[in-house]
């Protein structure tokens, strides 16, 4: 089957796309992108489909998160800093206190377009279009700061490049280092029972490496980390722009990122994004929600992953805690009964949003956990892998989800709320969502 181009992809009636005022404009940015460099290689996206294939069979846990909605503004050294480094402690609490190899996925470096419930804003009376990511136009409450502009999605791609190259360069640079894991802890030990439990916990790993040192082991692992990059594939210009054949199995991939996904609002069987997705050998996932059936679900592995390769397709559940046992159930049963090799991730930051009395959108933390800890009864339940969560996290003291250890409440939500989308957890509530999943696998292996 030939790749499609963007004017078939668009005879589909795609949903959540930004209505451009000027289409020579977007005909010129997207040829520009056609030219630009790819942000990731092929062979890159072929390795994250290995370790993927490992957590579809149930030998590895995958660990996805960052930003709602990245800013061109927030690209800066420290913001990059901080969210690989949260990804990191979460990533080693999981690893060395579950004891599973744990996959790291970013949601960062191009993460910047989000699909919205209305295409209208109105605030004191005045309605404007919805904002709808830095890619498709600002966040001021203005109607030019408003109107859909595609010269953005040129700078989604530089500061794409920007953020994934400092990642590179941290990692580089030894800032990955297993050895640094009290490197990432010196500010926050002391201000947090979460980072007193981790300092701890760093200390045992420190007494592990010596002893393995002193025998002789010094393996590389210790020294680097795999770690690539996903975003929500929602606008197709964008998307479509940055996939390229390669030229060593004369397949396409979206090489805007190592994963891509297609969002709840974009799962439609014959809706454009399906088909864009089904055309790259990326590995992909798709959300599915509370209105998903098992016929839906399998449908769509049929579509995205026709050849049932292990590690290409990835269903991120999103029901909500007091959905979620009710919903999840049939879902995983009848996908495996049909012998689908897919990875079940949840994602218990969608369902959960509510809006304070204050006005801020916001998640309680206590229902994050009943979402997750639903999605591990429900595959222990029916002897299936509950293969990882994808979570919207930041590395910063934001003030954005209530509850966790530091008690925050609605009243606090206003002390540092900077998301300019979906409220996210904070650097001490991300960590310990990790030593509660941690929990939660040491408990299936009981």
């Amino acid at each position: 089957m030939s790749f499609p181009d963007l004017a078939s992809l668009h005879a589909l009636n795609p949903a959540q796309q930004p209505t451009y005022p000027e289409r020579a404009l977007v005909d010129s940015t997207v040829a520009q992108l056609q030219a630009a460099r790819p942000l990731v290689f092929a062979a890159e996206c072929d390795e994250l489909t290995t370790k993927l294939a490992a957590v579809a069979r149930g030998e590895a846990f995958l660990l996805q998160g960052g930003d709602c909605a990245e800013t061109f503004a927030g690209v800066t050294a420290d913001n990059t800093r901080n969210k690989l480094r949260v990804l990191l402690q979460m990533a080693v609490v999981l690893t060395y206190a579950a004891s599973v190899p744990v996959v790291k996925l970013g949601r960062l470096a191009g993460q910047y377009a989000k699909p919205r419930s209305s295409d209208l804003e109105t605030r004191a009376g005045v309605t404007l279009p919805a904002y709808r990511g830095d890619a498709v136009n600002g966040f001021e409450f203005t109607a030019e700061s408003r109107v859909p502009d595609p010269a953005r999605l040129l700078e989604v791609h530089r500061t794409s490049a920007a953020t994934l190259s400092m990642i590179r360069a941290f990692i580089a640079g030894g800032y990955a280092d297993l050895r640094q894991v009290h490197t990432w802890n010196t500010d926050f030990v002391a201000e947090s029972a979460a980072g007193q439990r981790y300092e701890a916990m760093a200390h045992e790993i420190d007494r592990a490496m010596a002893f393995m040192e002193a025998i002789g082991a010094d393996p590389d692992e210790f020294h680097h980390v795999d770690f690539h990059i996903s975003h929500e594939a929602l606008v197709l210009e964008y998307e479509h722009a940055m996939s390229r054949l390669d030229s060593r199995t004369q397949q396409h991939y979206d090489l805007s990122g190592h994963f891509v996904w297609i969002g709840e609002r974009t799962r439609q069987l014959t809706g454009a994004h399906v088909e864009l997705l089904s055309q790259v050998r990326n590995p992909i996932g798709v959300k599915l929600g509370p209105t998903t059936t098992a016929d839906d679900a399998i449908a769509l592995a049929g579509r995205l992953n026709p050849d049932n390769e292990a590690g290409r397709l990835t269903f991120i559940t999103r029901f909500g805690a007091g959905k979620i046992r009710d919903g999840l159930p049939s879902l995983v049963e009848k996908v495996t009964a049909a012998g689908l090799q897919v990875a079940w991730v949840c994602d218990p930051m969608h369902g959960n949003t509510f809006e304070a009395s204050s006005g801020y959108k916001t998640r309680r933390f206590d229902d994050v956990i009943e979402e997750v800890q639903g999605f591990f009864d429900v595959h222990h339940e029916l002897g299936t892998w509950p293969g990882g969560v994808h979570v919207e996290l930041t590395g910063d003291d934001v003030t954005e989800c209530v509850g966790g250890g530091e008690e925050l409440l609605e009243i606090d939500l206003g002390n540092r709320y900077e998301s300019v989308c979906d409220p996210r957890l904070n650097r001490v509530q991300s960590l310990e969502l990790a030593f509660l999943v941690a929990e939660m696998l040491r408990a299936r292996s009981v």
